[in-house]
């Protein structure tokens, strides 16, 4: 910030937020050895803060450790607490060497997200379809999904424990998007979109009906699901649900 209040920006490129859980050690003033649990939380391929408890002191030189990808990064503290207005809970460092790849998949799929996001603001100024940006956006939401999975499933890994929790989580969110897909094929289907010629359709059913099969083995009930198309099922409205042996 200048003497007359405005803001002055120092970064080299722009900082991502991330969750990264970091080891930074280094040697304090008695030459003792030193390590400390942080997380970092804004950061790019110059360096970034990282949140700890425990602080070197500033100018100092730092090894981090990333939990994750198990890399490790030698970085300079160029802004403490106690040295810098605005900086708190926390230090700031830069990469002795930049490198984007130090933080891990955490930043790529974050910049990633951005990127389609910003695509999809680019689709809209051109009237896009909405169907199409539909896709963007389930695509954006994947994507953040199955980076949150496999950083979990990497600290599980890392520290022993029991990952099965995550795994349900992973299912769950499968059977959310299997289902989102089969709704968004049955609209193709009633749109005419697809017929029996399409590529991969006959590959489909017999998909479908193994995991027809399947899933009724987990359910507590049995299930009668109706597949005939809307304006069939509409003229059979008050009438009961067809058995499976209908």
């Amino acid at each position: 910030m200048t003497s007359d209040g405005t803001k002055i920006e120092r970064r080299r490129s722009r900082r991502y937020t991330v969750a990264v859980p970091i080891e930074v050690s280094w040697r304090g003033a008695d030459g003792i050895a030193v390590k400390e649990d942080a997380v970092a939380q804004q950061v790019n391929v110059n360096g970034g803060f990282l949140e700890m408890s425990v602080y070197p002191d500033l100018g100092s030189r730092v090894t981090l450790a990333n939990f994750l990808s198990a890399q490790t990064a030698e970085a300079r503290v160029l802004a403490t607490p106690h040295a810098r207005e605005g900086v708190a809970n926390g230090i700031v460092v830069e990469l002795i060497v930049p490198d984007e790849a130090f933080w891990g998949v955490n930043l790529q799929v974050k910049k990633a997200s951005i990127e389609l996001q910003n695509l999809e603001k680019a689709l809209q100024c051109e009237g896009i379809d909405l169907r199409l940006l539909k896709e963007y956006r389930d695509a954006v939401d994947y994507i953040r999904t199955a980076a949150g999975v496999v950083q979990q499933l990497r600290e599980c890994q890392l520290r022993g424990l029991d990952d099965s929790e995550v795994l349900s989580v992973l299912s769950t969110e499968r059977i959310g998007r299997t289902i989102s897909l089969c709704l968004e094929v049955l609209a193709d289907i009633e749109a005419g979109r697809v017929k029996s010629e399409s590529k991969g359709v006959e590959e489909l059913y017999r998909t479908l009906e193994q995991l027809r099969e399947r899933v009724r083995s987990v359910v507590k009930a049995p299930l009668a699901v109706d597949f005939r198309p809307t304006e069939e099922r509409s003229a059979r409205k008050g009438r009961p649900p067809l058995r499976s042996s209908e």
